[in-house]
């Protein structure tokens, strides 16, 4: 628990559930599939949104996309999509609700041939955490090489609405990229691991 004074990245700072995510998500180095899952289909429901408007809604999702299991989401059928589109406590947006099916059937396909998704995305870094160091969040690009090369391999991979700028935000919150700002308490933490093992 972090007390008034605790130094954070200026974007969750002033509301509690945002600097909880932050504190405790925003730049974790994440191995697990299901949780990459999850915040894969959010990334995507996020693009041209506040990505707190989706934190606030998070449970609303969990909820409607059953926990995201990635087996149940890609055995969604046209019934399930008009419950969605009915669901107020979501983003309704049936392009990104159709796009979270054709990626969960995709997800699955790279877990059949990378044995994980997480195997598959820590391979463009060779399981390196790739660490900046802004000193203030301004200087961070919206996109990088490295975002620009996944994406266009999940692009041919079966994916969509994952471009570079979208899936840059996914490498931040899922810690393949240590985005924390220097003055951040949660930089040095992040700071000290390198590596990850799957």
């Amino acid at each position: 628990m972090q007390n008034a004074t605790t130094k954070r990245c200026s974007f969750c700072v002033g509301d509690p559930l945002y600097e909880a995510y932050h504190d405790n998500e925003w730049g974790v180095p994440e191995i697990d599939d299901q949780k990459l899952f999850e915040s894969l289909v959010l990334e995507t429901f996020q693009a041209g949104l506040n990505w707190l408007t989706i934190l606030r809604k998070r449970e609303a999702f969990r909820a409607a996309f059953d926990q995201f299991d990635v087996e149940k989401v890609a055995a969604y059928d046209d019934e399930k999509i008009s419950s969605l589109l009915n669901d107020t406590g979501i983003i309704r947006n049936r392009s990104k609700i159709k796009a979270t099916i054709t990626n969960a059937k995709a997800f699955q396909n790279i877990q059949r041939t990378h044995g994980s998704f997480a195997c598959y995305l820590w391979s463009f870094t060779d399981g390196r955490i790739i660490h900046n160091s802004p000193r203030t969040l301004d200087e961070l690009p919206s996109q990088t090489p490295l975002s620009e090369k996944l994406s266009k391999d999940l692009k041919k991979q079966g994916f969509s609405f994952t471009g570079p700028v979208v899936i840059y935000a996914f490498l931040q919150a899922n810690g393949v990229v240590n985005d924390h700002a220097v003055d951040c308490h949660s930089y040095a933490v992040r700071s000290k691991v390198e590596t990850v093992v799957i």
